[in-house]
């Protein structure tokens, strides 16, 4: 699959589909383009669906700066102008979310329509911080091998975790976890200081935006989720049963079913 350089960086995309309108997903910390898996799956049939890696994540370069949600907003911008996407239907989860909300507020003529999965507007809660730069910490030192576990009870939900039918799949994610290099913090590092999205430019997203979360998800709680869809003028909400912060992986079922419906609609 391909890599393009832009905005001082190298990104690894994949391209499936031919469709006359582009689906864009972006993921979210920790993870790649592989989470959307499922999801690519379904919709490369009606969609020219873009996936790419974040900046220092998955098989994208490890830029010695710039993981800052500002400059990451510009990576997906100057991807879209190097892929010639004049408009695009975005999805993005956590991180990617945050990444979507600037982006649509800030270059709304680009942004056709908002998936907004298990993500916020507000800024890292000041509860979480110091348990996040200590796990920070751990991975530096010897690597994420050593927070798996308390990384994957953050980033699933105890229904996904405790299914014995689904061991196999979470033994997969556990390895997906783990080829995270230690240069992953520079990333935590972005999304823990990231700044809040004002409650004035998220009324400045005016395209159709579909706001998921699961039920279970303790990085991002559903209240997030509500939040945003107070604030963006047309924004609607679905909850998933039996998810936590990684939706698309744990019920990728229904959230390619919420999908499809909004994007049906537009």
């Amino acid at each position: 699959m391909p890599r393009i350089y832009v905005n001082q960086t190298e990104l690894y995309y994949e391209e499936h589909g031919q469709g006359t309108e582009t689906l864009l997903f972006a993921h979210g910390l920790l993870w790649s383009s592989r989470m959307f898996a499922d999801q690519i799956a379904i919709f490369k049939d009606r969609y020219r669906v873009i996936a790419y890696d974040h900046r220092g994540q998955g098989q994208s370069a490890v830029a010695a700066g710039g993981y800052d949600m500002d400059t990451l907003t510009g990576d997906a911008l100057a991807l879209l102008d190097a892929l010639k996407i004049d408009r695009c239907h975005f999805a993005g989860l956590s991180m990617g979310g945050f990444i979507g909300l600037r982006l649509a507020s800030r270059h709304p003529g680009r942004v056709k329509s908002l998936i907004l999965m298990d993500t916020s507007a507000q800024a890292e809660p000041e509860e979480n911080i110091p348990r996040y730069r200590m796990l920070n910490r751990i991975v530096k030192m010897l690597g994420v091998w050593a927070v798996k576990r308390p990384v994957m009870k953050i980033m699933f939900g105890p229904s996904f975790l405790a299914d014995p039918e689904r061991l196999m799949l979470r033994k997969k994610w556990e390895k997906e976890l783990v080829r995270n290099n230690r240069n992953i913090t520079r990333a935590v590092e972005g999304v823990i200081e990231r700044e809040a999205v004002p409650p004035g430019a998220l009324a400045d997203i005016q395209c159709p935006t579909l706001v998921l979360v699961g039920a279970e998800d303790v990085a991002t709680v559903p209240a997030k989720s509500e939040y945003l869809t107070e604030h963006i003028p047309n924004a609607q909400l679905r909850i998933i049963p039996r998810a936590g912060h990684t939706s698309s992986v744990e019920e990728p079922e229904a959230v390619c079913e919420a999908m499809a419906a909004f994007l049906d609609e537009q």
